[in-house]
């Protein structure tokens, strides 16, 4: 699937029959092992789609919890990886609009480790990879649920006070954004 492979062995002098029309990125480098590990280690209920197999620094990941309140959703994830990549961390915004803590309607997402600078310590380092991001996007909907910390302090607000009107509305959510 990783045809950016070919173009990495051409430019180390392997053979191909046409040589590659540009210099391949430090990011693109990185990307080839990347995406190939990330792809070999999905969690549970994950998937990623390139829409273009040259194109591994924008894809999407679509993750279907196998339990808790979002059981049954079908989420995905626009994942944009800049040009300044590993330093810098990937761009994420979740395409599906849902009701919870830790993402916005508007897609925007509450996770550590996409912050470039964390008070918690646990934000971007360049030791991390993309199999990394897409375990806590995972996790997002499981065991990483953060109720005292949130973006959407109104889904927050809403589980603390009524945890059967907030499933109730989870679930509204789901049946109305969930494209099949």
């Amino acid at each position: 699937m990783i045809t950016l492979t070919k173009k990495l062995k051409s430019s180390k002098g392997g053979v191909l029959d046409e040589p590659p029309k540009k210099r391949i990125s430090i990011r693109d480098q990185l990307l080839v092992k990347e995406v190939s590990e990330m792809e070999s280690n999905l969690p549970e209920g994950c998937v990623a789609h390139f829409d273009d197999p040259d194109t591994l620094h924008c894809f999407r990941l679509v993750v279907t919890p196998p339990e808790g309140y979002w059981w049954g959703g079908v989420f995905v994830f626009r994942i944009n990886v800049p040009e300044d990549y590993n330093i810098a961390p990937p761009e994420v915004k979740c395409e599906t609009r849902l009701w919870h803590p830790n993402i916005s309607e508007e897609g925007e997402i509450c996770l550590s480790l996409l912050r470039q600078n964390s008070i918690d310590g646990l934000g971007w380092a360049p030791t991390r990879r993309l199999k990394d991001v897409v375990w806590g996007l995972s996790s997002l909907f499981m065991d990483l649920l953060n109720f005292d910390d949130p973006l959407n302090i109104e889904a927050a607000e809403h589980y603390q006070r009524d945890k059967e009107s907030f499933s109730r509305k989870v679930r509204e959510y789901i049946e109305k954004h969930n494209k099949r």
